[in-house]
Formats: structure tokens, C-alpha cells, sequence
């Protein structure tokens, strides 16, 4: 067997694969585009505030959720979102803390289910995603959950 050609064969399988890969990334890209520049993201953590202080409990939480919201999109965009809330509270702050361990417990589960069924061909993603998502806010409710233990 010749390995070279062999490497050759399976290099250009993985090109076609991230070729047909393009469209799923584009789609997610633009959605993560028009979710932030939107202002929907605002709204959804002013109102969850709203909720949480009507409640009566406390909200030091909400300011680190835009991670929680942007994680299961896009890590980078997560990573972003964790940077401006250390940078709009500081890194010790209580937000600050909440969005780095949540940054740790949950997944980028769409762009998992993108480029992975993507690059097989698998279409139907309905009971992957609502595990994805169970399973990531799971990971949320237990990094504030951690947060509050730990840091009060």
C-alpha cells in the first residue's frame, strides 16, 4: 500500500468535507451576528433581571449570562462575551466569575452539531440539540449553583 497516496486520497476527502461544511458555519455565523447586533440579547437579560428581582432573588448572577446565551453558539463569541463582562465588572467580580465557570461547563452545542452532522449528513438534529441543550443548561444552573457556593 502506498501510505503517500493513501495521506493524498484522505487529504482531499477532508477538503470536500470542509467544503461542505461552509454553508452550516455561514448559517450559524449570521445567526450569532443578528442575535447580538439586535439588541435581543439585551432585552432577554434586562428581562430575566426583571424576573429575577421581582422574585426577590438575587441577580448578581444575570450579568454573567450573555456567556451562558452566546456559549452554546460559538465558544469564541462566549470568550468574547466572558472578556466584556470582566472587562464592564472586573475579573474578580462576581459576574466575572459566573461567566468563567460557565465558559467551562457547557458546550458549543450548535456548532458541535453543525460541523459534526454536517460533515456526515445528518439533517434531522431535533433530539440532539434538546439533549445539547438540557445538557447545557444543566452546566449554567450548576456554574451559578458552584459560583454561589464557593464565592458567596
Amino acid at each position: 500500500m502506498n501510505v503517500y497516496d493513501s495521506f493524498i486520497e484522505g487529504a482531499k476527502q477532508g477538503f470536500e468535507t470542509s467544503i461542505k461544511l461552509i454553508p452550516y458555519l455561514l448559517a450559524m455565523l449570521c445567526a450569532i451576528g443578528v442575535f447580538r447586533a439586535s439588541g435581543t440579547l439585551d432585552v432577554l437579560i434586562e428581562g430575566i433581571r426583571y424576573i429575577v428581582l421581582s422574585l426577590g432573588i438575587d441577580a448578581r448572577f444575570v450579568d454573567g449570562l450573555p456567556t451562558a446565551f452566546m456559549k452554546p453558539l460559538s465558544g469564541s463569541g462566549a470568550r468574547a462575551m466572558m472578556i466584556e463582562t470582566m472587562n464592564t465588572h472586573g475579573a474578580d467580580s462576581f459576574a466575572g466569575r459566573v461567566a468563567s465557570i460557565v465558559q467551562g461547563s457547557t458546550e458549543t452545542t450548535f456548532y458541535v452539531l453543525a460541523v459534526y452532522f454536517g460533515s456526515v449528513g445528518i439533517r434531522h438534529t431535533r433530539h440532539a440539540v434538546t439533549c445539547g441543550l438540557i445538557a447545557d443548561l444543566a452546566g449554567i444552573c450548576a456554574a451559578i449553583g458552584v459560583c454561589y457556593w464557593f464565592f458567596g
